[in-house]
């Protein structure tokens, strides 16, 4: 397997294809416009494409995925999956209905949820401890990059071509990626048994075992689905300034969405990085480092709910928000994979990619929009801003969480750190 020996080159072949993944998972909100008047979809429509029907679909295919990429050749899942999405995104780009459209993004999302488990157990076995926050901070720069993407795309080329046009070349692109990406070899039949994942019933019950048995992992998890609470709260962030705060609509969206690019992917860099070399130096690792971190980020994030709109602390505040759940990436899921046995890395980021879609970004979600709407029927003012700086208060108890993680694992190293196998052609 020759393209083992080149990490760098697979952790930038990963990047590449995760920015292509939130490319096209998100261009249906760059062209939420169009696409609504063209379909006649009406907002509830809309928001079962843009939420529930992702959900539903990614967070269970996750840790199915995870289970097959524990068992069978990890480049081969990932082809499959950008096969997948891709030849639905460009489906999606000839629907004419919206049963048509929740169909193909059923499966751009169960295509997309191939990718990071399969990723994440690839990148712990290529990289060691002192490196591999570094990597997975790296690869998760996917993520705020995609969503500018996604939004620049809409705005230049899309505005000439038209959204259908675009989907079918992004649908082009990921296929013509996708092939050669499937030619790659990883032979996992030659491993013993207990080296690799079991079917998926079995994987499933042995991860969930493995969860409850280590607190330190439990803990992490709990922290890390917690802290995405502020991904749930950015769902409102637009109307909430508009609404509450009197920002223009037009403006702020401009301002919103250049600030995530560039301070979301400098908490992907950085957040991986700094946290690879001061873990080494706490008791707890990469835990004790998440809970430093979040309590820094902490009272820049609650100012900013309440400061005049315009002032330092506004936008530095705005920034936090945007920096601390990519910031958090490299070191939660470093920590997650270091204390999960090999055979079982993929269906443990699987599992963790479940909990985060259905628990934060999906419950959570709905739950702020219906406490905001009590709030308003009894008469508050300004019910988003209590109801957000609650999330973000919930956000924000992660660190209650990772500080319970570095205790149990103090500076013990797992033994699943050392659980690498060694390269096989």
């Amino acid at each position: 397997m020759f393209w083992k020996k080149s990490p760098a080159a697979v952790l930038a072949s990963l990047l590449v294809i995760h920015l292509l993944a939130h490319t096209d998972r998100n261009m249906l909100l760059g062209f939420s416009p169009q696409i609504i008047r063209d379909l006649a979809l009406s907002h509830t429509q809309y928001g079962f494409l843009a939420g529930a029907v992702w959900v539903l679909s990614f967070g269970v295919m996750a840790m199915f995925m995870g289970t097959l990429a524990d068992r069978l050749s990890r480049p081969r899942i990932i082809a499959a999956g950008v096969l997948i999405w891709s030849a639905c995104t460009l489906a999606s780009g000839h629907a004419q209905s919206f049963e048509q459209m929740v169909v193909a993004r059923f499966f751009v999302a169960s295509g997309e949820a191939a990718l990071v488990p399969a990723a994440v157990a690839l990148l712990a076995e290529l990289f060691s401890g002192k490196r591999r926050g570094t990597a997975m901070g790296l690869f998760f720069m996917g993520i705020p990059l995609g969503v500018g993407c996604s939004f620049l795309l809409a705005g230049s080329f899309g505005a000439t071509l038209g959204w259908r046009s675009t989907f079918h070349a992004l649908g082009v692109i990921g296929i013509a990626i996708a092939l050669p990406l499937a030619l790659l070899k990883e032979n996992r039949s030659v491993l013993a048994p207990q080296e690799r994942g079991a079917p998926f019933l079995e994987q499933a019950l042995a991860v969930l075992r493995t969860a409850g048995s280590s607190r330190a992992l439990g803990f992490t998890i709990v922290g890390f689905v917690l802290v995405h609470l502020v991904f749930a709260s950015f769902s409102f962030t637009q109307l909430w300034l508009v609404d509450e705060r009197g920002m223009n609509a037009a403006r702020i969206a401009t301002r919103i969405g250049a600030l995530q690019l560039v301070f979301g992917t400098l908490g992907a860099v950085a957040g991986g990085a700094v946290g690879d070399r001061v873990a080494r130096r706490l008791r707890g690792g990469h835990a004790s480092f998440m809970a430093l971190l979040v309590l820094v980020c902490a009272p820049l994030i609650l100012s900013y709910r309440f400061v005049p709109v315009g002032s330092p602390v506004f936008y530095v505040g705005m920034c936090a928000g945007f920096f601390l759940p990519m910031a958090v990436y490299g070191s939660a899921l470093s920590a997650i994979t270091g204390m999960t046995p090999a055979r079982m890395r993929s269906t443990v980021t699987g599992f963790t990619m479940l909990l985060i879609n259905v628990f934060a970004l999906a419950i959570g979600t709905v739950v702020i929009g219906m406490l905001a709407d009590h709030l308003k029927r009894a008469g508050s003012t300004a019910p988003l801003t209590v109801v957000l700086f609650l999330s973000d208060v919930l956000a924000i108890s992660s660190a209650l969480w990772f500080a319970l993680a570095a205790r149990a694992s103090g500076r013990q190293r797992a033994p699943a750190t050392e659980n690498v196998q060694p390269v096989r052609s």
